[in-house]
């Protein structure tokens, strides 16, 4: 039985501060506005304890990442999660998934090879664009003066 290619996860980071990239093999990651999280985004629309990111095995001996909306004590986010444009709660991360914690904050998560790690140009990499509108809640509703 042939062994499954070592993988790489990644995280293209947009944010305020522009783009950074993060390179993931831990167990557990907070992410959120808070500078105490492993994964500190900038912006004023993301809580301070936004999403928990957790590493579980797949069955042929490699693992993925399941992103949660909140923290580890299950205190959900103001705003949540859209993956790939759809307001979920928690999603298994797969290659190219785009999450948006609000205007102009997003992440993009990527498997790849382990050699292609080492040789990657993060501008090579296909980011997929979503069409993503966030709508104030207090403008639901509302009629429009047309």
């Amino acid at each position: 039985m042939a062994s499954e290619p070592k993988q790489n996860h990644l995280l293209i980071i947009e944010d305020d501060k522009g783009q950074r990239h993060f390179t993931l093999d831990g167990s557990v990651y907070t992410i959120g506005r808070d500078v105490k999280c492993d994964i500190c985004l900038a912006s004023l629309f993301v809580s301070r304890r936004h999403a928990t990111l957790v590493k579980l095995p797949k069955e042929n001996g490699s693992y993925f990442y399941r992103i949660q909306d909140g923290s580890l004590k299950g205190k959900p986010s103001v705003n949540g999660l859209l993956v790939n444009g759809h307001k979920l709660q928690g999603h298994d991360l797969q290659n190219k998934d785009v999450v948006v914690f609000g205007p102009s904050v997003r992440i993009i998560y990527f498997v790849l090879e382990e050699d292609a790690l080492a040789n990657l140009d993060p501008d090579d990499l296909e980011i997929p664009e979503f069409d993503v509108t966030l709508i104030d809640p207090r403008m639901v509703g509302v009629a429009s003066e047309d």
